[in-house]
């Protein structure tokens, strides 16, 4: 960016308020943003309730660090951070619920402190909105409590460009600084490659300031340390790792996923291949209203001559949701959680605007009540969503654990190991290892699995229809709930 038009962003530091000494500092931040907080924690314990089982990421996440079940196959593109942020539970406690409620308080502080962080630069309404429109969106408050890393990436992309936007308006702010590299690296510790892609706009801002250049790189590659590493050690090298995640997620490349994405908004947690009808309109406007607000939004930060809380945001929004637009086949609404984040300061800015805009008077009593009740028609969709999301998943979960009950009526009972469909959840609930020979989940071989059978339980799950692996076509035959076990002889 030009010194110029920096120095025109710079001017004004907080949108849509006077100067910062107009305003009394409260040391733990607004109580607005407490209040959001506090009702988004509130939000995830109720309506997504803390009973809810693992689903499928979950269960290969938490594995890794339980000391109840075995750790399930890790692939390429996974990372381990989520993994080390439920372990305080996780590697002691096999309650579901301990683990729902832990994470519900601890996404509660993260949305606080990431929002926090902006106080200087937006105005305290402005930023409470911010952090509402964020907090209230359906695939939001379910993942919150979720043992998955969309959230966190979100929650950091959040503080890590308020807080380059901090030290770009005063370099002595230390903590600022430090939030910068805490932010760039609980994104990479969660997803390394949604960082990257996340702090683009970022780097490129930094490009003429050594300093902040430096901050973003250490951040990024302290979080995905570990990460690369591992990459070495376990997936035959970086590159290979690379190669293999991309191949796992379909290949990355031209695919233009918009419509996937506009298709999962009705509750499809994973939409592989995306098949489903396009949910009602009504379910569907906010998202057509996101790009909207946010151009709006920026238009009136850059005329008020305070562009940069908007505009910086704005452009990380873009370049996060980029791959998970246009670049993979497929889509899951979780994918775009650090674009609701970053995109929500704008949106934000933008309905302040539609509101401040107008005259004292009946047109500012009438646009503040369409706002109102564009709000309250938003949030009402938001819960009617999040409730059919919560049920379909919970009889999912229930369906692994019926499942996971019946193989231990057949004495498939840990130590014991499975293969086949939906192997690697039903495993988790059954206690048992799991391993495949083929798919992105491929671990052993067949020869492997029948010596195995030698030693251990072991049954093959398949679907009724299909026809079983050669090496248990033999095998005795059991219905487990929905599905057929084949269990090795040894067991019966």
């Amino acid at each position: 960016m030009a010194d110029g038009f920096d120095a025109a962003m710079i001017s004004a530091p907080r949108t849509g308020l006077p100067p910062r000494t107009a305003r009394p500092r409260h040391r733990w931040g607004e109580p607005w943003l407490a209040a959001v907080a506090a009702a988004f924690t509130l939000a995830q314990l109720f309506l997504v309730r803390p009973n809810l089982g693992l689903g499928w990421d979950e269960t290969v996440y938490v594995s890794q660090v339980s000391g109840h079940v075995p750790a399930a196959f890790f692939s390429a593109p996974r990372a381990r951070g989520i993994s080390l942020l439920v372990a305080p539970i996780a590697s002691w406690s096999d309650s579901t619920t301990l683990l729902r409620v832990y994470l519900a308080l601890l996404s509660g502080l993260a949305l606080y402190f990431a929002l926090r962080v902006w106080r200087a630069h937006v105005m305290p309404r402005v930023l409470a909105l911010a952090g509402a429109l964020f907090a209230s969106l359906w695939v939001t408050v379910f993942y919150g409590p979720q043992a998955m890393p969309n959230y966190w990436v979100a929650v950091g992309a959040l503080a890590c460009v308020g807080c380059v936007v901090r030290v770009r308006t005063n370099a002595a702010d230390r903590a600022a600084w430090w939030g910068v590299f805490a932010g760039a690296a609980l994104m990479a510790w969660m997803r390394p490659m949604d960082a990257v892609y996340v702090v683009l706009p970022l780097l490129v801002l930094a490009l003429r300031r050594p300093r902040l250049l430096a901050v973003l790189v250490a951040g990024l590659l302290v979080g995905a340390g570990e990460w690369v590493i591992e990459a070495y050690t376990s997936y035959g090298g970086l590159a290979q790792r690379l190669s293999d995640a991309s191949s796992i997620q379909g290949g990355l490349g031209w695919h233009l996923a918009v419509a996937d994405q506009l298709r999962s908004l009705g509750g499809h947690t994973l939409c592989r291949p995306c098949t489903v009808p396009t949910p009602n309109p009504v379910v569907t406007l906010w998202w057509i209203a996101l790009p909207v607000l946010a151009a709006l939004g920026a238009v009136a930060a850059v005329r008020a001559r305070r562009a940069l809380p908007v505009l910086l945001p704005l452009a990380c929004a873009i370049t996060a949701a980029v791959p998970y637009l246009f670049l993979i086949g497929y889509a899951a609404p979780r994918f775009l959680l650090p674009a609701y984040a970053l995109l929500a300061i704008p949106v934000a800015h933008g309905l302040a605007h539609l509101v401040t805009a107008q005259a004292r008077g009946t047109a500012r009593t009438l646009a503040v009540s369409l706002v109102a009740a564009g709000l309250a028609c938003h949030l009402t969709v938001q819960y009617i969503v999040l409730e059919h999301t919560v049920h379909s998943s919970a009889a999912n979960r229930e369906d692994w654990s019926r499942t996971a009950s019946a193989l231990h009526t057949l004495g498939v009972r840990p130590p014991c190991l499975l293969s086949g469909y939906e192997a690697v959840p039903i495993a988790f609930y059954a206690g048992c290892d799991s391993a495949q020979t083929g798919g992105h989940d491929a671990s052993t071989t067949a020869a492997a699995l029948t010596r195995a059978a030698h030693r251990t339980p072991v049954a093959v799950l398949v679907l009724p229809g299909n026809r079983p692996p050669a090496y248990a076509r033999t095998w005795p035959v059991e219905r487990v709930g929905a599905l057929r076990a084949y269990v090795a002889p040894r067991v019966g």
